[in-house]
């Protein structure tokens, strides 16, 4: 029989194993997210082939690229949703347009509507994924995007979904005694704004993950999860075959606010190996 004693007894060991075990949130019930463009070569050619592969490797969330006129890979949202569904997918979070959009006039209908497909296709999340070469190096274009992050983040909300904005190095990089990403973080809403932390690219910026979820609590709710080689080059490789530090980042997630994380390999030769190994790894050493 279960008393009040041996019932407190119980919750008080498993405080205490969770307090020693700051990755028990992330166990057996994990979602385990792959971004699709590590598979862009295949994915175009057969979705529905290529998505079976990724859920039989054992991933159950997609986050999605290539979005325009209302499409994902050539399928409409709710063809896309059902097949999303009959292979036990979902899809929490999707890359749309470039930050440049921002720079120019006129894109509030169309953000607007991807906001609508993405919320239609089940996503939580709709995320700026970058900015091009020839925009990256004026401070003022990184205030000109805060703003229009601010409003798009507005549009937004009122579809059903929150944005998040994803790094690479060059926002950390200085620029006149300041960097694009500060500018970005210190003038956006962050109910509005949400940040998806590239952790390559911030390590490769030489940034510590953990310390940017300390600096920006509870706002880095989606994370991409790929690792550096021990090269000079520092090129990109399978989760747990490089130098980046995953159990001290995961041990870190409640302060980051994580809400969803994705596995990427921007450039493989075997993309559905590479994939298949960093899902292992994970399995194995940080989601046990």
């Amino acid at each position: 029989m279960v008393t009040r004693r041996s019932f407190l007894q119980q919750s008080l060991t498993f405080m205490g194993a969770a307090y020693l075990d700051p990755l028990s949130a992330f166990k057996s019930n994990t979602m385990i997210g792959v971004q699709l463009y590590t598979l862009r070569n295949e994915i175009f050619k057969d979705p529905k082939a290529v998505l079976k592969q990724v859920a039989a490797l054992g991933y159950t969330d997609v986050e999605t690229f290539g979005y325009a006129d209302g499409k994902w890979f050539g399928l409409p949202v709710q063809e896309f949703r059902s097949l999303l569904k009959s292979l036990s997918l979902a899809s929490n979070s999707g890359h749309t347009f470039p930050a440049s959009i921002f720079l120019k006039g006129g894109w509030e209908a169309n953000f607007a509507q991807a906001a609508k497909d993405a919320t239609a296709l089940g996503q939580n999340y709709i995320v700026i994924p970058y900015l091009e070469p020839q925009y990256q190096n004026e401070l003022d274009n990184y205030k000109k995007i805060a703003e229009g992050l601010n409003l798009a983040g507005k549009i937004a909300k009122e579809e059903g979904i929150q944005l998040a904005y994803h790094n690479h190095d060059f926002e950390f990089h200085q620029l006149g005694g300041d960097n694009g990403m500060n500018v970005i973080l210190s003038n956006t809403d962050k109910k509005l704004v949400s940040i998806e932390l590239d952790l390559y690219w911030a390590v490769k910026a030489g940034v510590n993950p953990v310390e940017f979820f300390k600096k920006n609590k509870g706002r880095v709710a989606l994370w991409h999860v790929k690792d550096k080689d021990n090269t000079a080059e520092g090129k990109f490789t399978e989760v747990g075959n490089g130098t980046i530090d995953f159990k001290s980042i995961f041990a870190a997630a409640k302060t980051s606010g994580m809400k969803y994380f994705y596995v990427e390999q921007d450039v493989s030769a075997h993309p559905m190996a590479s994939i298949e190994q960093s899902i292992n790894y994970l399995r194995k050493n940080i989601l046990k």
